[in-house]
């Protein structure tokens, strides 16, 4: 919608009073505030077109007989024909107030230009001068201005090419969304519910069956049980093949259910989490006067109601009544749970608070509380004649409307609060649990909804591009609708800008307006954000890879073992038929004999090996989760409980990992002295000296960098000490002044305390560090600074901002440029004016040239380095007023640059103040670790793992992590790649040259590398690159994307055929965590994204080392014992059948029939061989003690081929001998079927149950208790076996003496060879355990 005085008509009346009705006259010049110009009009940009000029007069809605502009063609009809308006009258409101065209850039209009400025000139009414369009852009800067820092300098003419230019490269990525803020959207959107599950209630059944299948040992057993629907094939019960298959079917089936069912209630956990939501919708007075309109009469339309009343009702549609604007909106605020919040919803925010989605911020707000300070002697400080103008921060226009724009704080005493210190929409996030970066993200809301009311919200439209997966980039647009005078939420003061409302505006949106899922909000604010995207469509989601069905190596070798034994069995059925000839028996074909040899020797591959080895699953996960020292763990895939035994490879985050991202300042040198831990008592008394005036005559003097420092009150003290407090002082106070740290007061338990916010926590922790030492930050905004002496509580030091170099990845660091002010405010010469001093601090590779010379300085700062310390060298140097002026117009006029502006800037500060500067001091800050983090990391490494870091952090910051954590020994050479695509572009060989310099001695080096450099080299040198990274005991990888990380694990993965694990606390780590073989999450502060998709969760970083070293280890042994036993018991019954059909001329007759095969896989063996899921070789402390124990495991020496075949070679030692000697003792298998059956079944069930108790290493009164229940239960079943066995002839002794004989030739030379192998060869955990 356009204002009304915007529009003029060719057509229009030369008078307005010949309208009868006239209420008052219509002043012409209020129509065209160009109306004497004969310069074209501006160029009009669509939607968003921003007025070039300021509005002139408004037209009085009352005088123009018409509210508004919905139906007003049909309101102009029915006018005329009740009212007998003229054409002329009609065409005359038209032209005025025409829905959604500026006439003035019509066809029709610029036709009949010449006519309408003859008509203006002609009417006798004096010309309106025309407005100073740069005046009023200048307003509209104010207006929708960023804040200096930021926006820098642009020109405002091209605002709206900027905004359009914006709006089309939304539209250009690809298929946007347009979104109404609070309203139903057009378009369907996801749902934004978190899920980590793996299925579906449809995909279920067909995924699990198709994952069961796969492995060969279920599709032998499927064929085998189809088989027996064939008649020639049948061989017993139907049930005695099909129950098994289907028992172990339904419990891995039920396992798996179980973990995605968890899985799902742990992501409704956080799907209910509950968010403050505003509800925008239409004011009752609307909604009454849509329905009295509906009951007009459909011909007139006003029901014989005067033109007044129509006048009236629709300016109350329209908000604006005789008390002024009315915004006729109905806000209230409700709580919705995360999982039903869709795109268009307003979220309301606060410190500390999860993103629940991707939002664009449309409003920032402090809280009330603030640092406190005197605000008179502030400002009348701020305001001294004398005082300098910064560079980035231009006057504003000293007009109405600039006044009434200029942002002010918002709390009580006008300080700087948390995150808007100016109102100009500011806040901090934590992006960690993203992108893994520590430093806090500054956001901002845009200009034009910065100022709105929230009522007037429903007015936005936000155009954002296609949901993308790039968490640093974001290119969208957000639109102002036209409203009615008053609806635009802003203060009734801004009458300058009041043509705005009438315009269409667009801003345009970029990443610094947005909050994705999974940040936090950190600024002791307030934020009012729009749901942009959600669920699957978010940053956050898009990053992540989808779940998959993990499955253990272990599963794989059995499987591999099973195809073994199915040769096995396929060659000895051949060989049965083949002896006999092939020739056919019992009208059976050969094929048929050997297909029913195959279904007899299918207890070979024994199907109660899945059953085992899942429920012993499901016991390493109990053991898990109630483990005391780990409290808060839980098992969420507990089909991989084994492969924490046989890891090679871990792959870890690091802030929120290893590091608790709690920064301190633990150590600093001022050149001659180095203070550190007890030692900085003493420099708090150096402070407390310095800050304190020597008489009451200086009580009121502010302390500068020339002040001379008082070193005791009696004036008592060497030169020495002197000196040396006057340097303390001087590189403290220029710690608590060089940064960009926002005091704020938060209430807290109904205390007030002060906290610190700032991008970076290294800053935070210096600034607290001064605090504790005597010196606090007060108060910082964009212009001042404010210190104050701790025990005096007195200000000691204020000065103005005249400068910010912000710290860049690229410079590595910061300076400031200072006034110090004094308490003299007569000063009038800019040469008597306050100390003026740059301040700059960074990391020792970069400051070292910057400094004097000097002879200290590499020395300790290698000293910290080597404590894992991160360093940052300052320096100062004093500025005339005269430099500075100088400086000033050098570098104003590098930032006005249009090509090279970064570098021209970076070169001005480099010549004129980057260099000789006066060396201060080195500070070391310290990234506090998780707890017991270095002996953990100490014990990984000499289990034999080799660790990776990957992190989105910075590379300094990555380095020290790594020393201090002992992730990088003192022995190591630490190799850095960084920067390489840069060097590539100069040198054709920079990466090769990267590489072989790694080559030399890779078992020492230790790789740092940044993530440019690794995609680099992951793109084109992918093969050489990660054979030689995984020889390195260590790699760093730095600047990694989530995406990065995760394809970092797949690729270690698949080049190594080793066991990975990643662990994180992330987010961000989602999609690494979920690529690896074992992902394990630690529930992090800020959120459970990594808990709830990892396969094993932990509370606490040491805590990985029991859950590896101790579970993992315990669980892959006591797997791989218990399915060589199982298959060991399946190979004794299937010789001791093979056996039997050579004495019965190769028939393929069963001898072990129906029970007795289920029985002796279940009842009469299974609990004691289960039971060896309870034994252990060592104990726990012996084994984190000999970490060396677990690097025996990772070649998979418990369950390999070498074992296998000596499992066989005794099964079939021992089946021969049972079945062997139980035909040979008993007599005729015809004849005495049934004692020769009850001999050798009663003799192959004490040699498992015997040979369990060989295998036990501790023993568990579990275990004791199962062999003997199951020896009763298998005496006690026995009178129930009178169909296989002679009843009559089993209680007597000639039966005892022979199954005791079978038995005992059976496992005494078993047993023998078992002694002599531990004797002349015992393993490892023998020797630690001295036995």
């Amino acid at each position: 919608m356009s204002k009304a005085h915007q529009y003029r008509h060719p057509d229009a009346p030369h008078s307005p009073t010949e309208d009868p009705d006239s209420d008052g006259d219509l002043d012409l010049q209020e129509l065209d505030p160009f109306g004497g110009s004969s310069s074209p009009p501006h160029k009009q940009y669509g939607r968003t077109r921003l007025p070039d000029s300021e509005a002139a007069g408004q037209i009085p809605l009352r005088n123009l007989h018409a509210g508004g502009l919905r139906g007003f063609g049909r309101r102009t009809k029915r006018h005329d024909q009740s009212s007998g308006l003229g054409n002329e009258e009609e065409e005359d409101l038209q032209g005025l107030l025409h829905d959604g065209t500026d006439m003035r850039d019509s066809p029709q209009s610029s036709d009949n230009q010449d006519d309408t400025e003859s008509f203006l000139h002609s009417s006798g009414k004096k010309q309106r001068q025309r407005i100073d369009v740069e005046a009023g852009r200048r307003r509209l800067q104010s207006k929708l201005r960023l804040p200096s820092f930021i926006s820098g300098g642009y020109d405002h003419a091209d605002t709206a090419e900027a905004f359009q230019g914006t709006a089309e490269q939304a539209s250009s990525n690809g298929p946007t969304r347009d979104i109404s803020i609070g309203q139903h959207q057009a378009l369907h959107y996801p749902p934004n519910a978190v899920s980590n599950a793996k299925y579906t209630p449809w995909s279920f059944l067909p995924r699990t069956l198709y994952n069961e299948f796969s492995f060969f040992l279920n599709m032998y057993f499927l064929l085998v049980a189809l088989s027996q629907t064939i008649p020639p094939l049948r061989i017993g019960y139907l049930s005695t093949y099909i129950a098994p298959l289907a028992f172990v079917l339904t419990v891995s089936l039920g396992k798996e259910a179980s973990d995605d069912i968890g899985r799902r209630r742990r992501d409704a956990e956080a799907n209910k989490e509950e968010y403050t939501v505003l509800r925008l919708r239409e004011g009752k007075s609307k909604i009454k006067s849509r329905s009295r309109r509906k009951r007009e009469n459909p011909r007139t339309g006003h029901s014989g109601a005067s033109r007044l009343d129509a006048i009236q009702e629709e300016e109350a549609d329209l908000g604006v009544g005789d008390f002024g604007p009315q915004l006729d909106v109905e806000m209230d605020e409700i709580s919705i749970k995360s999982r039903d919040l869709k795109v268009g919803d307003v979220l309301r925010l606060s410190k500390d608070q999860r993103v629940p989605a991707d939002l664009v911020i449309l409003k920032s707000y402090p809280v009330e509380s603030s640092v406190a300070f005197n605000e008179d002697t502030e400002t009348r400080t701020l305001q001294q004649p004398n005082v300098l103008s910064p560079i980035a921060d231009p006057p504003i226009l000293n007009t109405s409307a600039s006044k009434a724009e200029s942002k002010q704080s918002s709390s009580p005493n006008e300080s700087t609060p948390s995150a808007d210190g100016e109102g100009s929409g500011e806040t901090f996030i934590r992006t960690d649990q993203l992108d893994g970066e520590t430093d806090w993200k500054l956001r901002l809301a845009s200009p034009l909804t910065q100022t709105l009311d929230p009522r007037a919200f429903t007015r936005l439209k936000i155009i954002a591009g296609k949901p993308d997966k790039k968490v640093n980039e974001f290119v969208g647009a957000v639109e102002l609708a036209p409203g009615p005078r008053g609806q635009s939420g802003k203060s009734s003061s801004q009458t300058e800008a009041q043509s705005l409302d009438q315009k269409v505006l667009s801003s345009p949106l970029t990443i610094d307006n947005t909050a994705w899922a999974n940040t936090i909000l950190a600024s002791n604010a307030t934020i009012l954000a729009v749901v942009v995207y959600t669920g699957a469509q978010t940053r956050q989601a898009l990053s992540t890879s989808a779940s998959r069905s993990k499955t253990g190596l272990l599963e794989y070798e059995i499987n591999n073992l099973t195809k073994i034994l199915c040769a096995l069995t396929l060659t000895l059925s051949i060989v049965l038929v083949a002896l006999e000839g092939f020739n056919t028996k019992e009208d059976h074909p050969w094929y048929v004999n050997i297909t029913r040899f195959l279904i007899l020797f299918s207890t070979i591959i024994p199907i109660s090996l899945r059953v085992n080895l899942d429920l012993g699953k499901s016991v390493y996960a109990w053991f898990i989760e109630r483990d005391r020292g780990m409290p808060g763990a839980v098992v969420r895939t507990s089909t991989i409980p084994e492969d924490l035994g046989r890891i090679e490879y871990l792959l870890s985050d690091k802030t929120g990992t290893l590091t608790q991202n709690e920064m301190e300042l633990k150590k600093i040198h001022v050149g001659t002295v180095s203070y550190a831990n007890d030692a900085m008592d003493e420099v708090s008394a150096y402070i407390r000296q310095g800050f304190c005036p020597s008489d009451d005559s200086q009580a009121s003097m502010l302390v500068t960098p020339s002040t001379t420092y008082n070193s005791t009150s009696s004036g008592i003290a060497t030169r020495t000490r002197r000196e040396i407090g006057s340097r303390v002082r001087d590189v403290v106070l220029a710690l608590a002044l060089c940064h960009n740290v926002t005091p704020t007061i938060e209430e807290y338990e109904g205390e007030s305390i002060t906290s610190y916010q700032a991008s970076s926590p290294d800053e935070i922790a210096i600034v607290r560090w001064t605090e504790n030492i005597g010196l606090r930050l007060l108060h910082r905004d964009r212009h001042s600074v404010t210190l104050q002496s701790v025990d005096s509580s007195r200000i000691v030091v204020r000065v103005r901002i005249l400068e910010v170099f912000p710290f860049t990845s690229d410079s590595k660091r910061m300076g400031i440029i200072l006034q110090f002010l004094d308490t003299d405010p007569t000063t009038s010469s800019i040469d008597q004016a306050g100390e003026i001093w740059f301040y700059q601090k960074g990391a020792d590779t970069v400051m070292t040239s910057i400094v004097a010379a000097n002879d200290w300085l590499d020395e300790e700062t290698a000293n910290m380095a080597r404590e894992g310390l991160r360093t940052l060298v300052v320096g100062r140097r004093k500025m005339s007023p005269l430099q500075y002026q100088e400086f000033s117009a050098r570098y104003k006029e590098a930032s006005m640059s249009l090509q090279n502006r970064d570098a021209s800037m970076a070169r001005v500060l480099r010549g004129n103040l980057e260099h000789g500067l006066e060396l201060l001091g080195v500070t070391g800050v310290e990234d506090k670790l998780q707890k017991d983090v270095k002996p953990s990391l100490e014990l990984l490494r000499n289990a034999g793992i080799k660790i990776w870091m990957l992190t989105g952090d910075k590379v300094e910051t990555a380095r020290c992590v790594a020393v201090s954590s002992k992730l990088v020994s003192r022995s190591q050479h630490v190799h850095t790649i960084t920067q390489l695509p840069a060097l590539a572009r100069t040198s054709s060989t920079a990466a090769t040259d990267a590489l072989s310099l790694l080559q030399s001695n890779p078992s020492s080096t230790a790789l740092l590398i940044d993530g440019d450099s690794l995609s680099l080299l992951l793109a084109h040198h992918r093969t050489a690159f990660i054979s030689l990274a995984v020889l390195l005991p260590a790699v760093i990888a730095c600047r990694c994307s989530p995406t990065q990380k995760a394809d970092v694990a797949t690729l270690i993965r698949k080049h190594t055929g080793k066991r990975i694990a990643c662990i994180g606390d992330g987010g961000n780590d989602v999609s690494m965590i979920q690529a690896a073989d074992v992902g394990v999450g630690i529930v992090g502060k800020e959120g459970r994204q990594a808990s709830l998709a990892a396969d094993f969760s932990i509370t606490q970083f040491h805590h990985l080392t029991k859950l590896l070293v101790w579970h993992g280890r315990n669980s892959y042994k006591r797997s791989a014992k218990l399915a060589q036993f199982v298959i060991h018991r399946g190979l004794v019954i299937s010789v001791a059948q093979t056996v039997y059909s050579i004495a019965t001329h190769f028939e393929p007759n069963a001898l072990y029939r129906d029970w007795l095969l289920v029985g002796y896989a279940t009842v009469y063996t299974m609990a004691p061989v289960f039971s060896l899921v309870l034994d252990r070789d060592v104990d726990e402390g012996l084994a984190n003690l000999y970490p060396e124990l677990y690097k025996e495991l990772t070649p998979g020496t418990s369950l390999s081929y070498r074992t296998f075949f000596f499992w066989l070679a005794v099964s079939i030692y021992q089946g021969c001998i049972i079945q062997g000697l139980s035909q040979i003792l008993v007599g005729s298998i015809d004849m005495d079927a049934g004692r020769m059956v009850s001999v050798s079944f009663s003799a192959l069930v004490i040699n498992e149950l015997v040979m369990v108790a060989f295998e036990i290493t501790t023993w568990h009164w579990i275990m004791l208790a199962s062999l003997t229940i199951t020896t009763l239960i298998y005496v006690a079943s026995v009178p129930f076996l009178g169909g296989y066995f002679d009843l009559h002839w089993v209680w007597s002794w000639g039966f005892a003496w022979r199954v005791g004989a079978i038995a005992a030739i059976s496992l005494v030379p078993v047993y023998v060879a078992k002694v002599l192998r531990r004797t002349l060869k015992p393993p490892s955990y023998r020797k630690v355990r001295g036995v």
